[in-house]
This record gives C-alpha cells, sequence and structure tokens, in this order.
C-alpha cells in the first residue's frame, strides 16, 4: 500500500464515519499527537478509540485541501511520506479550521498523525467534548474522580 492509497482510504474512511475500515490503516505502535495534549495517545487501541470519539464529536466536517510531501517524524526523527489534508468542522457551535498530518512508514501505514487546529476558543471546546467521549468511553479516567 503507498502513502497516497492510505490517504485516499483514510479520507473516506473519516467522511463516511467508518472505524473499521480505519483499522488496516494504522501502525500497530501508531503515535497520535493532539492539539490538547502535550504527549502522543500510543497504540492503534488508543489511537482507534480516540477515533470513534473524534467522529462523533465533530459536526459537519469535510475535507477541503490536501497537501504531499515529506516530513521529520517526532518519534526518531527521520524524513518520510507525509500528507497533509486540511478540514473544516464545527462542534458544539464552534467553527474549526485544521490540518491532519499523517506520516507514514515503509509498508504505507500510518505511523505518526498530528491534529492542529484554530482559533482558540474552537481547541477548547473540542478538548472538552474530547475528554467527555474518552470518559465516557472508558479510554481516560475521569480527572474530576467521579
Amino acid at each position: 500500500m503507498t502513502a497516497a492509497e492510505t490517504t485516499e482510504r483514510f479520507r473516506t474512511a473519516v467522511e463516511k464515519s467508518d472505524i473499521a475500515a480505519l483499522d488496516d490503516l494504522f501502525t500497530e505502535n501508531v503515535r497520535f499527537f493532539s492539539p490538547v495534549k502535550f504527549t502522543p495517545f500510543e497504540g492503534k487501541a488508543m489511537v482507534l478509540g480516540l477515533f470513534g470519539v473524534l467522529l462523533r464529536t465533530f459536526e459537519d466536517f469535510r475535507y477541503i485541501g490536501q497537501f504531499e510531501g515529506e516530513a521529520l517524524t517526532n518519534a526518531d526523527d527521520v524524513q518520510v511520506p507525509s500528507e497533509i489534508l486540511l478540514f473544516k468542522a464545527s462542534v458544539s457551535g464552534k467553527e474549526i479550521h485544521g490540518i491532519d498530518l499523517l506520516q507514514f512508514d515503509e509498508e504505507g501505514r500510518i505511523k505518526e498523525f498530528t491534529v492542529m487546529v484554530r482559533p482558540l476558543s474552537a481547541v477548547q471546546t473540542l478538548s472538552a467534548a474530547v475528554l467527555a467521549g474518552l470518559v465516557a468511553d472508558g479510554l481516560v479516567p475521569d480527572p474530576a474522580g467521579s
């Protein structure tokens, strides 16, 4: 599978909210870098769980552009094939603009995934909604301890 094929399959799966179709696209040790958390989410099970929450949280999600090239990874500082997908969506009435940076291994699977979003007010709304979803799905402990 090439990076371009993976990107197309990823984009289709996200646009259709098809979590099962994402499973084969990630490496087992995929790392997801969030705009609201310093350390990445790690491992396929956690990242797929996170995508389940994200796909429920975003409203009117749509990709609006795409760029391909190469970039250094966060984990091992190696130049790898990379794709950037630009998107727009809303969360609880706040419009979000963002990018998904997909970085691939030698087999064309996504090994690092970085999300950047703006504006700050939308990031804060997204953060609260995703945390609530992660807690509800049992993927992270409730920070309030309840």
